[in-house]
């Protein structure tokens, strides 16, 4: 019987170790320091920052009792709302790319970890892109699927996928409220960090 509780507890050290770690490795624990210059890249860019450290913040230390959870029948689960804004973080990014978003291509089975890792690593690099760049309109919506190709101006960015991601990140907030398991009060969203 001890032996049984000794390796448990090896292994929940292990595994809150190895979340620590991938968190010390992961872009937006607080929010990158501003630029200097107010550009329309640089906006943009903070934009995505503000929704990389909420996104941060609002999935930290989720259980998987969490993630099943869903605030009625017809809606979806805090894993279904995570993977609706990885896919709004492919958009962002490949946009920053000047990529399309290509729906016919099949994507790889991802842990919820690594998803979230994909997720912030994609904001950080659509953020780092965008902020230098000269012209927005360069940065279009390009979706392809079954049925063709579509294209949207940048504008569309911004009332679409971005802001989207950022309202989802906000009911993830809520529902693991409701679960039981607040977002940490301590982080300040005004200020980008975590009070001691």
């Amino acid at each position: 019987m001890k032996s049984y509780i000794s390796i448990i507890a090896i292994l929940l050290t292990s595994l809150t170790f190895s979340q620590e770690t991938m968190n010390e490795t992961l872009p937006y624990a607080t929010i990158p320091e501003p630029s200097e210059k107010y550009t329309p890249g640089t906006v943009v860019s903070r934009m995505i920052d503000g929704l990389g450290f909420r996104y941060f913040w609002a999935t930290e230390g989720l259980t998987e009792e969490n993630l099943a959870y869903k605030p009625s029948e017809e809606g979806r689960t805090i894993a279904q709302t995570l993977d609706h804004i990885y896919g709004l973080s492919r958009t962002i990014v490949n946009s920053a790319k000047k990529q399309p978003t290509d729906f016919t291509v099949q994507l790889e089975e991802l842990s919820t970890l690594e998803k979230r890792k994909r997720t912030l690593e994609n904001f950080k690099t659509a953020s780092e892109l965008l902020k230098v760049t000269a012209d927005l309109g360069e940065h279009k919506i390009v979706f392809i699927n079954k049925n063709g190709e579509s294209e949207f101006p940048f504008w569309n960015h911004i009332n679409g996928p971005i802001e989207d991601a950022v309202w989802h990140a906000g009911q993830i907030v809520m529902m693991r409220r409701a679960a039981g398991n607040p977002f940490n009060s301590k982080v300040s969203l005004l200020t980008g960090k975590v009070r001691d």
